[in-house]
């Protein structure tokens, strides 16, 4: 990174640090009782971005009182394949064990070349900056497309269970997306928070789920080695 980038990136890290945050938390159960407030006759539909099963866990159960689910799993960012190939199957049988099978999934073709090619360029960034906020977005859009097309009252994404990503980042995407999409609403989360993080890990633990040690891309594989 050149100068401007590396004042930039202190500038990032500290900005994490700051009190003057939303709780996305809060406002995620001010959504749901709204939500049970205008939809008394069924449950809104929502399509919810699913990175792996450990991830997926607890915001299912979260989501599966108020909302009638449907996961989009498009992660081409996971190598190799056999990785990325791994975490569907772990996601599916976690789905079919938990809910009967009840909550479908949707599937991208896995096609890791072409997703990282506009990606490649900030392959030497820090991990959890701009080359994951990029790739954020870039699931996060497509997944949002598809809840438009296919009339879904809701999106969102699992990926603020996550304590190594930026659920400020991630819930400021989502609300970009939504005025690009207004048809679908967006709902904002922070899954990690309201002892979402302990019941994630006895849900893990109760479904002996296949924990991945890195998040997904193969540059994010680089701290294995530095451990």
């Amino acid at each position: 990174m050149n100068k401007n980038e590396q004042d930039a990136y202190i500038a990032y890290l500290k900005s994490r640090k700051s009190s003057h945050k939303t709780n996305y938390y809060l406002e995620s159960l001010k959504e749901i009782k709204a939500i049970q407030k205008e939809f008394t006759t069924r449950k809104p539909k929502l399509l919810l971005h699913a990175c792996c099963a450990v991830c997926a866990s607890f915001p299912l159960e979260f989501l599966s009182e108020v909302f009638d689910l449907t996961v989009f799993f498009n992660n081409s960012n996971i190598y190799p394949q056999s990785e990325h190939d791994r975490r569907l199957d772990e996601l599916k049988r976690y789905l079919l064990e938990e809910f009967n099978g009840s909550i479908k999934v949707i599937t991208k073709p896995y096609d890791y070349e072409t997703y990282m090619k506009p990606l490649d360029p900030f392959k030497d960034d820090p991990e959890g900056w701009r080359r994951c906020f990029m790739c954020y977005r870039f699931r996060m859009e497509e997944a949002y497309q598809y809840a438009v097309n296919n009339n879904f009252d809701y999106f969102t994404t699992v990926m603020s269970i996550s304590r190594q990503k930026d659920s400020q980042k991630i819930n400021q995407i989502g609300h970009t997306l939504s005025k690009k999409y207004p048809t679908v609403r967006y709902f904002y989360s922070d899954f990690k928070k309201g002892n979402g993080q302990t019941r994630k890990n006895e849900l893990v633990s109760k479904h002996d789920l296949y924990r991945q040690d890195y998040c997904g891309c193969k540059y994010s594989m680089r701290h294995l080695d530095e451990k």
